[in-house]
């Protein structure tokens, strides 16, 4: 269920602010994954929170409305096993 549009999409304020004061070469940290991208977001670096490590990611038009934690997946590959071959 998508959220009410009278309250208008949900991003952490300091994110905002970040992003307006300072230079676009600049990377932002953001833990809310839950932020939704915005059309002032375009152009600037992030690297987002997984859980474990930060992962870079740029932003471009194509992802405005998308949330960041969408583009940080927070789950690992499966590794397969190397099994010993037998004689």
């Amino acid at each position: 269920m998508s959220r009410s549009i009278w309250k208008g999409p949900f991003f952490h304020p300091n994110l905002l602010k970040k992003t307006q004061s300072k230079e676009s070469y600049q990377k932002f940290k953001v833990w809310s994954r839950a932020s939704t991208i915005l059309h002032e977001f375009i152009g600037h670096s992030f690297e987002i929170h997984n859980g474990k490590n930060f992962l870079p990611l740029t932003v471009t038009e194509d992802m405005v409305g998308h949330k960041f934690g969408e583009f940080a997946s927070t789950r690992n590959k499966p590794k397969s096993k190397k099994g010993k071959k037998r004689k």
